[in-house]
Formats: C-alpha cells, sequence, structure tokens
C-alpha cells in the first residue's frame, strides 16, 4: 500500500470525505491537487485550502489550467470534429488527460507513490484517470476510494460530520454535474428515465434567453478559432464568447443514450453551445479548403480519435499518430466561416470563406463565367463507367436486363 499520494480534488464531498477516510484507513498522507479547467462552481483558494486541511490532507496545490486545457487539449478536438457516437463534443472526456498531467507531475514533486480519483465503479472517468497514469508514469499506484468504502450518499454526509469536515452537502443531490470550458455533463434523477424529456432546471449555458437571432463570424487559422467578428481572442477566452452569445439561443443542448465504456447504456444530458459552434463551423470550412480524398480520409478517422479519447486513451501511440495526420490536414484550414443561431436551438452556416479555397467559381458556375471544358467529360464518363458497361455486357445482362 502506498505511503504518500496526491488525490485529484474538488473540494466536494466525496474527495473531502476520501482524503479522511484513506488517512483513517490506509495510513496514507495526502496531498490535494484541485484543477481550474473552467468550472463555473470551483471553490475559492483559501475554502478549497481549509476544507483539504480540515479532512487531513498535508497540503493543497491549486492549478489554473484553463488555457493549457484549451490550447493543448481542445485544439485537437477541434482538428478532430471531435463527436463521440458523432454527438458528444467529448466535454468531461476532454479534461481528464489534463487533470492526470498534473496529478503525476505532482506526484513526482511531493515524492508521492500514489495517486488517487473519486470515481465510481461504473462510470468513465476511472478508465480515464487510470489508464492515462499508466501510461505516464506505470510506476505510480492508482487508488479509488470511492469503489472501497461502500457508503451511499448518506453515509458520506454523515462520515464527513462526525469527523468535522466543512461540507455544505445535503443527503439528497439531484444532478450530477461536470462542468469545464468546453461544456456541461449532466446526469442523474428523472434525466435517468430515458422516455422522460429532460428537466429544465439544470441547463444554465442554454437557458433561452435571446429574442432576435445571432449571427456572427468566427475566423480560423490553420483549423483553430483565432477571432470573433474580428476580435482576435485566446481559445479559452473564444469558446467563452460563444457559450456566452449563442448559448441563450438554445443552441448546444445534446439528449443522448451512450455507450460507456464499461458496457453500459447511460443517458446523458449535455450543453455545449461553444464547441459545438465551433466544430461545425471547422467542418464547413474544411469543406472549402480539403482536397477531396483527404477530406474523405478525415472524416474516417475522426470517428476513430472520439472513441479512443473517450476512452481514455489520450496518451496513446494511436493517439498521438492520428494528431499527426491532422495536423497536416490543416495547413490551409484558414479563413472565416459565419454562423446564425436562433431560438429554439438551431445553427446554420450562412457563409465561408478563403484564401485558400479548393473552390474555384469558374469551375463550378453554369453562367457565363464558366471555365470548365465540357468536351473532356465524355471520355472522362466513358472511362470511368468502362468496368461496369464490361460487366455488364458479359454478366449482368439476362434477356436484355441487368440482374438486380
Amino acid at each position: 500500500m502506498a505511503k504518500k499520494l496526491v488525490l485529484a480534488y474538488s473540494g466536494g464531498l466525496d474527495t473531502s470525505v476520501a482524503v479522511h477516510w484513506m488517512r483513517e484507513q490506509w495510513g496514507v498522507e495526502v496531498i490535494c491537487v484541485a484543477l481550474n479547467v473552467g468550472q463555473s462552481d470551483m471553490l475559492e483558494p483559501d475554502v478549497l485550502k481549509s476544507r483539504a486541511a480540515a479532512a487531513g490532507a498535508i497540503d493543497c496545490v491549486i492549478i489554473d489550467a484553463r488555457d493549457e486545457m484549451a490550447e493543448e487539449f481542445c485544439n485537437y478536438a477541434i482538428w478532430a470534429n471531435a463527436k463521440y457516437e458523432g454527438k458528444y463534443p467529448l466535454v468531461s472526456a476532454l479534461s481528464r488527460p489534463v487533470i492526470v498531467r498534473h496529478l503525476v507531475a505532482q506526484a513526482r514533486a511531493f515524492g508521492a507513490d500514489a495517486v488517487a480519483h473519486g470515481c465510481t465503479g461504473k462510470g468513465n472517468d476511472q478508465v480515464r484517470f487510470e489508464v492515462g497514469t499508466h501510461a505516464l508514469a506505470p510506476d505510480l499506484e492508482v487508488l479509488a476510494p470511492v469503489r472501497v468504502w461502500g457508503m451511499t450518499r448518506e453515509d458520506s454526509v454523515e462520515y464527513a460530520e462526525k469527523h468535522g469536515i466543512p461540507i455544505a452537502a445535503s443527503k439528497t443531490k439531484i444532478y450530477s454535474i461536470d462542468e469545464n470550458l468546453w461544456g456541461r455533463a449532466i446526469e442523474c434523477g428523472d434525466i435517468e428515465d430515458p422516455w422522460a424529456a429532460p428537466p429544465e432546471e439544470p441547463y444554465t449555458l442554454t437557458k433561452v434567453s435571446a429574442t432576435a437571432p445571432v449571427e456572427l463570424t468566427i475566423s480560423f487559422e490553420q483549423g483553430l478559432p483565432v477571432a470573433v467578428d474580428g476580435q482576435r481572442l485566446s481559445l479559452a477566452a473564444l469558446i467563452a464568447e460563444l457559450n456566452q452569445r449563442i448559448g441563450p439561443t438554445g443552441f448546444g443542448r445534446l439528449d443522448m443514450v451512450e455507450n460507456r465504456r464499461v458496457g453500459i447504456k447511460s443517458r446523458e444530458v449535455y450543453e455545449c453551445p461553444g464547441a459545438l459552434a465551433i466544430i461545425n463551423a471547422h467542418s464547413d470550412l474544411e469543406d472549402l479548403c480539403l482536397e477531396r480524398d483527404v477530406h474523405h480520409e478525415k472524416a474516417r478517422l475522426e470517428t476513430r480519435w472520439a472513441e479512443l479519447i473517450y476512452d481514455g486513451m489520450w496518451f496513446s501511440p494511436l493517439k498521438e499518430a492520428l494528431d499527426a495526420f491532422f495536423i497536416e490536414t490543416q495547413r490551409h484550414v484558414t479563413g472565416d466561416v459565419r454562423v446564425r443561431a436562433e431560438a429554439p436551438g438551431v445553427l446554420r452556416v450562412v457563409g465561408r470563406r478563403s484564401a485558400t479555397a479548393l473552390y474555384d467559381y469558374g469551375l463550378a458556375t453554369y453562367d457565363a463565367a464558366d471555365t470548365f471544358r465540357h468536351q473532356d467529360s465524355e471520355g472522362f464518363v466513358r472511362i470511368w463507367g468502362l468496368g461496369i458497361s464490361t460487366w455488364a455486357h458479359r454478366q449482368g445482362a439476362k434477356n436484355g436486363t441487368a440482374r438486380s
């Protein structure tokens, strides 16, 4: 058993109880590591530190990782147009490797021999934390107290009260919400019934308040958004700007039954207005700028990349290889995309332009500016269909008609 460990710490009920429980049951020293990845409910540093200390932690490290997550994790998701099962833009899945990287770094800094997390045994996050840690530091032990202790939420509240851990938590919690700068993931409560309509209560980013359509232009350079309506912003600030401007139209909500890595089907609700607007705009700009075969192959590989990240394989050789391919495809994906969002929850791309576009007006138009050599097509079509013509003549025709 480990003697010293670092714990992924939120300051909430489970991770605060975990600090005391691991000290009490396993006799380990605990260092708490709390990351700001854009969650709106991030506790103030003094609150985090006081809670960690009250629970028995020997230290509490607080890290602002918002820009890091945007520029070193969300960027790859944008290049990959990443949506798990064609829908989910990997909200929680993108933040976990950020946290893992810092857990390992702090374990090294403190001379710890283990890391720990507060995940249950039926979710995806345990996989992401543990596989990621083993990829970066195979010598470190990974501990999961929530999988061991067998306490209900009511038990945890009573445990915190008994041991003087200052947690403002009730014995009932309707929704489980995970948030970062890329969006919000909502589950539990009425959402667990796939027949029930999602309640309005837990929505914050997409609460409809816009009375008029919102039209804006997102500018990209080498596949990454760099400006909104001409105003250059850091990627983290740009995502926040789109959340604030597009979210009030209701765009960005997802309601899906997804396949968890552990084999469970789970009904999940997400709200990701900025993330989905960026992916939609980026994908549309690629339509304009990518060569046909590259475009088709990239679309095929995007699904695999999203699966890898969902399954906790951020730090894997296949993911690195796919990254290299995607980065190469983005060299000429530079331009502007105009989007129009309006209630209830609709967003459309209404314009796109690029100095590196492969769209050629002279080739595409049917008016007098047409530069396409129509006479070349007769030979092209004949050669293109030669194999089918030969088959139809020798094998496909019977009594004058082709077999169906």
